[in-house]
């Protein structure tokens, strides 16, 4: 019974806090059940289980709400704080607080609603056309050698980019091709900015990568980016396109479209510009392995030609090394003749005594016999060594003859360059640079620092 209906307040019942709380959820949910209800998203969180809790706001009034796991895996919407929306749903008590509470059954974006419905319609036409293919999207290139800015002269993003340009590429020109970003004229501007900068790309190889840019706003100020022609422009650029329009959570068409998709302005420099320290201290790096792999491979040539010096020797040691060769070959030689006219003398001896006794004639003429043979074989043993040792002289005088040594004694100087090699033009070696002249006894190390014509001494 209603409280107005006791003239003595006293006379009142006594609830109890359940009662009363129970009694009050079932008249809610008697009156007002189902309910839509528009405002602003403050204070969402998501527990582990999956629901979200949320308060909904506006300037009069909030109301807290709670979005169950099941219906937020179905929702298109995902919540997130300064979000307009309608949510319908059915009001509750929640009796362990006494919190009245929205339990959400749908929600849709307020205001918005519409647009973005028509957002998801042109993203749905203009991927069945296959302009948001990841196939046909290039890579940046890692060192661009000059950049092109899309985006109003008035837009807050291109101070953005302009800083962070400055600061990690100050060397990186830049070419800018203003257009509006936004109102019923900006699709049109940024189609022909591009244009513009597709012309120049073709015409020069510059810029080598276009950034199509703006700052963040609602559904509705970011529209123009949305525009079917501008993507299917951006599907057209002959070079990478990265489009950094917007924050981090706001999503256009453009940006399916565009190769790199960055979440702002300066992200989108920062992509497109390595930091200039960054580049200097890798380059120190590299130039620090280069010099110290260039010594360590002269290191390893000087062994080298130091171990086939030792190899090659000089040509008199050479010619020394022969004749020693050639009289053990002589010594071995007269001892093998010896030892082979002692075995023959004793086989002939041997084969005499045991013959019969032959007629003194045939006798006389088998001595004279063996005894030529025996004088012919010491001269043909001598004739061979002298045949040799005749050759072997040819070859000393040959050696002699290019004996470096010789020629640097007669007044000559061998002269090598920076690289070991013999130099034979004064053009071999550039003014400045290191020689090492080697005499007869010794050498010296000398610059070049004039190159004089050769027949101005010529006598």
């Amino acid at each position: 019974m209603p409280l107005s209906t006791y003239t003595d307040p006293a006379d009142a019942p006594v609830w109890t806090v359940g009662a009363l709380v129970a009694a009050l959820a079932d008249a809610l949910r008697a009156r007002f059940n189902p309910v839509q209800v528009e405002g602003e998203v403050a204070g969402c969180t998501q527990a582990s289980s999956g629901h979200v809790y949320f308060t909904l706001k506006d300037e009069q009034g909030q109301l807290r709400c709670a979005l169950f796991r099941r219906v937020a895996k179905a929702s298109a919407v995902t919540l997130r704080d300064g979000l307009r929306v309608r949510l319908l749903g059915r009001l509750d008590v929640y009796a362990p607080r006494g919190d009245l509470q929205l339990i959400v059954e749908r929600v849709q974006l307020a205001g918005q609603g519409a647009l973005y419905e028509q957002f998801v319609r042109l993203k749905a036409a203009l991927a069945a056309e296959g302009l948001f293919d990841s196939a046909r999207k290039r890579p940046l290139p890692p060192y661009p050698e000059s950049l092109g800015v899309v985006t109003s002269l008035d837009a807050a993003a291109l101070r953005d980019v302009a800083t962070t340009l400055a600061r990690r590429a100050p060397h990186l020109p830049v070419r800018l091709y203003p257009a509006a970003v936004q109102g019923p004229q900006a699709p049109a501007q940024l189609c022909a900015a591009l244009q513009r900068a597709y012309a120049d790309f073709v015409a020069c190889g510059a810029p080598q990568v276009v950034l199509l840019v703006r700052g963040g706003g609602s559904l509705e100020d970011l529209w123009a980016f949305n525009d079917p022609e501008l993507v299917r422009t951006i599907v057209r650029a002959p070079m990478p396109v990265v489009c950094g329009v917007g924050h981090e959570t706001d999503v256009t068409l453009a940006d399916f479209a565009a190769d790199v998709r960055a979440p702002t302005p300066t992200a989108a420099a920062e992509l497109c510009a390595p930091a200039r320290a960054d580049l200097l201290q890798r380059w120190a790096q590299q130039r620090e392995r280069l010099r110290d792999a260039v010594r360590r491979h002269l290191d390893t040539q000087a062994q080298r030609v130091d171990r086939l010096a030792l190899r090659i020797g000089r040509p008199s040691q050479r010619l020394a090394q022969q004749r020693q060769w050639l009289q053990a070959v002589q010594h071995r030689a007269q001892r093998a003749v010896q030892r082979a006219l002692q075995r023959q003398h004793e086989r002939l001896r041997t084969s005499a005594a045991r013959l019969p006794a032959l007629p003194a004639t045939r006798l006389a003429v088998a001595r004279q016999q063996w005894l030529a043979q025996q004088r012919r074989l010491p001269r043909a043993v001598d004739a061979l060594l002298h045949q040799h040792t005749q050759r072997l002289q040819r070859w000393q005088a040959q050696l002699a003859l290019l004996d470096p040594q010789r020629v640097l004694q007669r007044g000559y100087a061998l002269v090598t360059g920076p690289d070991g090699r013999v130099l034979l033009d004064a053009t071999q070696a550039p003014l400045g640079a290191r020689v090492r002249v080697r005499l007869a006894r010794g050498a010296l190390a000398a610059r070049v620092e004039q190159h004089v014509d050769g027949a101005a001494d010529a006598p």
